[in-house]
């Protein structure tokens, strides 16, 4: 029986009730106005039933007294506005109009029966009956307006297409949900309990809802109520191990969802309510890095860029493009954008113009390999502060143009530094990556050379003149959501339906946010004497196979079932692991826990700068083998793998 009666539920037996819009205000009114009437024939029959009453000479008929408190109670639906809210949204203001607007109409004819009385002696109305009515008048307005708003709500939340879901999290910010999706008619979800951790010292129940301890037994309880989604408080994801306390549920093909973070609720902010409960969505990848929330210190960062000219070369890239958000918010002079893609330039500085109207920039269509084109942009702006962001990063394209990696890497970054010391800047902020540590292709051993550049022209430059451009190079591994990075790409083959392809089941990588890159690069920035490599803390490597697989479980899909995934083999240049610094290289701590600084070998400049001048050279001719070989001449460490050039390491 039980389960036929589960089954009805789910029918569409209902659907039409619950795709109904509104009554409109006349039938409201209308139907109040029976209500009051029948309230009133109940209230003269309790009234002549139990008291008995007693009708004085003067006291009009009984039809002439219900037409006049009729009136008096029209006027007081009029007056409070009892008709002009939708029924399924009651609340208790609502109710409350509905009380004073019940009350007003019987309060009405006592004060005039009680003058009449006073001046003639005789009464025109019952008073027994008035003071019945403002009960019977009110349980039962009141009362038809909570039925209707629990019948909409039954029905939305038990008809076709609802899911029952579970809340993890028993604080704040869960209960404003569990509120929320119970007082939603457009809400998809139907809550049917909550999850607390065993050391949670929670009730047995909450808001009328269960309260179960996530357990061994958990899955198991969740399939037998039919649960496919838990959603995860905000409040809670601050307080757990996302990919360690949720990896159960992932596991179990339970699809994981989360909102924005909210601790307060009104029940009379309708229209608030519906726009957080259309926000519920699954929680993104970047939930699942163990990674703490990583502060910098915002004072430092203020006092070296306000009120300064700051250029961003590579401006609208993943990287630059935060960068530039983010040096906005301490009020720069002007920030330079400087990018040779035209479109992606246009779409920054639209957002820009929108989220930060009162900050001046300039917009710069410019190529980093091209000095001359270059040297117009300092002598117009004389940039302070360098954020030099611009560079080729696709490890496999770069295999196959060795010789643009180095113009735009290597070349790139030489004009930007030679053209910063000439114009006196005071900060250049180089851009690096991991793969420069002991790299095993080209796109790496190019950004090697570019830190061995501006690492020796600080040392020459500084042994004269401490005054000199600050050098400062920052190293971290791959951005999550970056342009062309692994995330998007997976996102693009989930939505296509699969397959998800990953190079090699033992790949591990090192991630961090965009933010969280550029937050860390801002501060290294103010840290820095000069000279130094900044490393950040990356957290724990992340299995590229298990990214993809948390992917597809993020999606609604079960890897391996609704979307294989497919093993293509290591990619030319690729290896295993990224390393953030040389087995020879130590490192040093800074005010900055997730900040530390690379103690690499120094080289002298003189000697590096022929060599790479050497390259730059050969690269402009386009000789692809032998600018390889000036690579590995450089980079000693570069020892090419799965790649053509690996025939040089012999």
């Amino acid at each position: 029986m039980k389960h036929k009666f589960s089954e009805l539920k789910r029918s569409d037996i209902f659907s039409h009730v619950t795709n109904l819009t509104y009554l409109p205000k006349w039938g409201v009114l209308l139907i109040d106005m029976l209500l009051a009437l029948i309230a009133y024939v109940v209230s003269y029959m309790i009234s002549y039933n139990l008291a008995g009453l007693h009708v004085e000479k003067g006291v009009l008929a009984i039809w002439q007294q219900a037409a006049i408190i009729m009136a008096c109670q029209a006027l007081a639906f009029w007056l409070f506005h009892t008709y002009s809210g939708i029924l399924r949204f009651s609340t208790f203001v609502d109710a409350t109009k509905v009380v004073f607007a019940v009350l007003c109409a019987s309060l009405v004819p006592v004060i005039v029966n009680s003058v009449v009385r006073y001046v003639t002696g005789t009464s025109l109305l019952l008073n027994s009956i008035l003071y019945t009515y403002v009960f019977v008048g009110i349980v039962l307005l009141v009362t038809w307006r909570v039925t209707i708003k629990l019948s909409f709500e039954y029905m939305s939340h038990h008809g076709p297409g609802t899911r029952p879901v579970m809340i993890y999290g028993t604080q704040s910010a869960g209960l404003a949900i569990a509120k929320m999706l119970n007082s939603s008619m457009d809400s998809p979800y139907r809550p049917v309990g909550f999850l607390a951790d065993a050391e949670d010292n929670v009730k047995h129940e909450l808001l009328g809802l269960k309260v179960y301890v996530k357990d061994e037994n958990i899955i198991r309880l969740l399939e037998a109520k039919e649960v496919q989604d838990i959603i995860v408080s905000p409040l809670k994801m601050k307080h757990i191990t996302p990919a360690k306390d949720l990896a159960v549920f992932l596991d179990s093909d339970i699809r994981i969802l989360t909102t924005p973070y909210f601790t307060d609720f009104h029940e009379d902010e309708n229209e608030e309510m519906t726009q957080k409960i259309g926000s519920i969505e699954s929680i993104k990848v970047e939930d699942l890095l163990e990674r703490p929330e990583i502060h910098i210190n915002t004072d430092n960062v203020h006092q070296v860029i306000s009120g300064k000219v700051v250029m961003v070369t590579g401006a609208a890239g993943s990287i630059g493009s935060e960068i530039v958000r983010q040096v906005s918010k301490f009020k720069p002079r002007l920030i330079v954008l400087a990018e040779i893609a035209e479109s992606p330039l246009h779409d920054l500085s639209l957002d820009l113009s929108k989220d930060f109207p009162k900050q001046p920039y300039a917009r710069v269509i410019t190529d980093v390999r091209n000095r001359e084109m270059l040297r117009e942009v300092f002598e117009e702006y004389h940039p302070q502060i360098i954020f030099h962001a611009a560079a080729y990063k696709h490890v496999p394209l770069m295999e196959e143009y060795p010789t643009q990696a180095i113009l735009a890497n290597v070349l790139g970054t030489k004009n930007v530094a030679d053209l910063a010391v000439e114009h006196g800047a005071e900060r250049f902020v180089m851009i690096s990556t991991d793969k420069a540590v002991n790299p095993t292709n080209v796109m790496g051993a190019s950004k090697r050379i570019a830190e061995i550049y501006v690492q020796s022209l600080f040392r020459k430059l500084s042994a004269g003149d401490a005054s000199v451009t600050k050098f400062i190079t920052t190293r971290f591994g791959n951005v999550l959501g970056s342009n062309g990075s692994v995330v998007p790409f997976f996102k693009k083959q989930i939505a296509a339906g699969g397959p998800v392809t990953v190079t090699h089941p033992d790949i591990i990588r090192y991630f961090m946010t965009i933010p969280e890159a550029s937050s860390l690069v801002l501060e290294a920035s103010t840290l820095g004497n000069g000279g130094e490599i900044f490393c950040f803390d990356m957290g724990a490597p992340v299995k590229i196979a298990d990214l993809a697989k948390n992917m597809i479980r993020l999606a609604g899909y079960r890897p391996g079932k609704d979307i294989k995934i497919v093993y293509t083999g290591l990619r030319p240049g690729e290896k295993l692991y990224e390393e953030l610094l040389n087995q020879k290289e130590l490192t040093i701590p800074t005010s900055n826990e997730k900040i530390m600084v690379a103690n690499v070998r120094e080289n002298d400049y003189d000697k590096m700068s022929k060599l790479i001048d050497e390259l730059i050279v050969s690269a402009q001719k386009g000789l692809a083998f032998p600018s390889v070989k000036l690579m590995k001449k450089i980079v000693p460490e570069y020892h090419s793998r799965n790649s053509i050039y690996e025939q040089l390491d012999k």
